[in-house]
Order: structure tokens, then sequence, then C-alpha cells
């Protein structure tokens, strides 16, 4: 249940921020406003998975920052209603995105907590959240016909607070209790999960994670505003379309993770947000809906894999902040870079006020078959610490 309303939450106005910004006049902040969720991933989420994993129970911590979500997106989308100005719908954005950056990895790491095989166990959970993610999305579109309105970001603030409600019924799992030395300020911003990048593997996994997020970087902001150039009506729902294959890699990752070598389903992933965007270019109705529908597949196989792989493969005390460096790498360092720098290489590709969108698109897609050559070959999965390592590589 909290994996589905969360995500829910998060579904409600991240899929059409790009598309109620220009309905709003606002355009020109696109790249902005979802930078701000990059710039929120450099502060944030360690801070806050050191706390999880050391003081606080996470739900405690995911209902406190819930809350600071709830109020500061309310304040974002009546900035935007209100006409208050770009200055002030990119601060609240700003203020908003410290809140909520670390709320979904939080979420995650407190649920594999619970689960006694989280190899075969986080698929089918983790689903749930991908259900969420479409319902929001079909929601805005069929039920409050707000693709471009801020009716969207006030669902979405609803949805938050019964995320925080869900929070107080989960139950506190038991924790160790260890002599509390004083910390560094190292220890407290959870920067003491960096040295998890001199692990060989480890870095590969972290530094694609980053890159592969650049290129993504590209697709909620952009994809929506394609689809309305192209005439599609109720884009966001269409956008679900990729939670579809998502559900159905969900269902199938135990068995593939057990099949497979994790280098060959991380290269899967990579692959088919490889061909989403060749489809994307095309500049095609069809091609696109074609090609949201593999980016389920890219994102499960890739970064849920990863997920997963950082919950097997480091040690229990570390996981939380293992997670959030993971959010630092993906929403911090690639998405900071993706939205900004397609937000220029999309001003490079207008042309009388219209986007060329093949140009844009053929640019996405040698950017992913870049991330595809160099974890090729930067990942070698060599068993380097146990024997249980050893099987998952």
């Amino acid at each position: 249940m909290l994996y589905a309303v969360h995500a829910c939450a998060l579904g409600f106005w991240g899929v059409n921020l790009g598309a109620v910004l220009k309905a709003y006049g606002l355009e020109h902040i696109v790249p902005y406003a979802f930078a701000c969720s990059s710039i929120a991933a450099f502060i944030s989420p360690l801070a806050m998975g050191a706390l999880a994993d050391e003081r606080m129970a996470p739900e405690r911590v995911l209902r406190f920052l819930g809350i600071g979500s709830t109020i500061f997106l309310f304040l974002m989308y009546l900035a935007i209603q209100r006409g208050w100005g770009a200055g002030w719908v990119l601060v609240f954005t700003q203020i908003h995105a410290l809140w909520s950056v670390p709320t979904f990895g939080l979420s995650t790491s407190l649920i594999l907590s619970r689960l006694k095989n989280p190899k075969e166990q986080f698929g089918p959970v983790r689903l749930w959240a991908t259900v969420g993610w479409m319902a929001a999305g079909i929601i805005i579109s069929s039920v409050l016909h707000a693709d471009k309105s801020v009716a969207s970001g006030y669902a979405a603030c609803v949805t938050w607070i019964i995320t925080i409600a869900i929070t107080f019924i989960l139950p506190e799992k038991k924790r160790l209790e260890l002599p509390r030395a004083r910390r560094s300020i190292k220890e407290v911003l959870g920067l003491d999960a960096l040295p998890l990048l001199t692990h060989p593997d480890h870095r590969v996994v972290f530094i694609t994670s980053g890159l592969l997020n650049m290129a993504l970087a590209a697709f909620y902001p952009f994809t929506v505003l394609h689809l309305q150039d192209l005439g599609v009506e109720s884009a966001t729902m269409v956008m679900g379309i990729g939670q579809i294959s998502e559900i159905i890699t969900m269902l199938a990752l135990s068995a593939v993770l057990t099949r497979l070598r994790l280098k060959w389903v991380f290269l899967a992933g990579i692959g088919f947000g490889v061909a989403r965007y060749a489809l994307f270019f095309l500049n095609t109705s069809s091609s696109l809906v074609v090609g949201i529908f593999l980016h389920g597949f890219c994102y499960t196989l890739f970064f849920i894999t990863a997920q997963i792989y950082l919950e097997q493969r480091v040690a229990t005390s570390m996981r939380a902040r293992a997670q959030a460096l993971m959010t630092l790498m993906t929403s911090g360092f690639g998405n900071l870079l993706g939205y900004l720098g397609i937000g220029w290489w999309r001003m490079g590709c207008m042309q009388d006020g219209r986007t060329d969108w093949p140009k844009f698109w053929a640019g996405m897609t040698l950017l992913t078959v870049a991330v595809f050559v160099f974890f090729a070959v930067a990942y070698k999965g060599r068993s380097r610490d146990t024997q249980e390592t050893s099987r998952l590589v």
C-alpha cells in the first residue's frame, strides 16, 4: 500500500509538470523546474539516509519529509495558478524538492528491510509503485482532465496526506541499539557512504546510473510536449503505457535475475533505452507510443536491478545510505546535468519556435549508446568479496 500511494503522489505532478508550466506561460523554466530535484539530491538524501540508518525509524523520517513535501508542493502549484512569477515558482519547487527527493529511496530501503528474500520478493512488491504511478496518469487524464491544469498538483497534495497517514500504521522494525558516539559532519551528512565508490563494480553501477539518468532526464519533461505537438490528447495517460511494460518486467524480474548474469540484465535495460529514443526519432505518434512502452523495460531492468544489487552487496548498516548515494548519483549528478544540458540541447534544436524533434531525439539516442558501451566495457562482475557475492554476478 505504501509504495502504491507514495508513487501515486509523485505521479500526479511529475509526469505533466512540463505541460502545466507551458499552459501557464512558464515553458521557459521547464528544465530549471525539473533540475530543482537534482540540486536537492546533493543536499538531502544522504543526510536522511544516515538518519534512517542510525538515529530515527525510517517510517518516522518519511512522515516528517512527507509533511514538508505536502506544504511546499501546495505552495508551488498555488504560485503557478496565481501567476506569482517564475521566480516564486522555482523557489517553492526547490524547497519542495529538498523535502521530496529522499522519500522514495527511503520507502525502498524501508520495504527492502522487511523482505526475507529481496531478490525474489522485491519485484512483485515494487510493481505496486508502478501501479500507483500509472493510476495517477489515468486519473489526471480521464477523471480530472487535468493534463494542463494545476488540479494535478493539488491532487498530489491530497495523496501525500494519505501517504503520511500510512506511516502511522506501519509497524516499526526493531532496531539494534548501539552506543551513540559523537559523530562527525561527514557522518551526519551521510558522506561516509562515498567509500562504496572504491569498489570497482559498485563504482561502475553508480556512475552508469548517473549517466543513464542524464539521458532519461529528457523522457518526462519533453515526451509529453512532443506528444502534444503531434496532436495526441490525454498525453499524461499515454505516458502511463510505460508502466505496463514495467509491471510485466517486475513480475518476471526474479526469474530473470536467477537465470542471467547481472551484467546482461543491466545491458538489456540500457539497450531498451537506446531503442526507446531511436523510436522517438521517427517522429510519429505510433513510434512514440511504442517507445514509451519500452521505457518500462529500460527502467526496471537497470534501476530496479541496481536497487536489489545494493541491498544484497552492501553491509546492512550502510544500505539506506547506499540507496541515498544512488539517489545522489541519479537524481543529483545525472538529472542536474541532464535537465540543464538537455534543456540547452533543445534550444539548439528549435527552429521558428518549434522543436526539431528528430534532431533532439537523435542526440538522446547517441548519448544512451555511449552509456551502453561504457558499461559493457567497464563492468566486470567478478566475485571480489564472498561466495555469496559470486552468486550475484
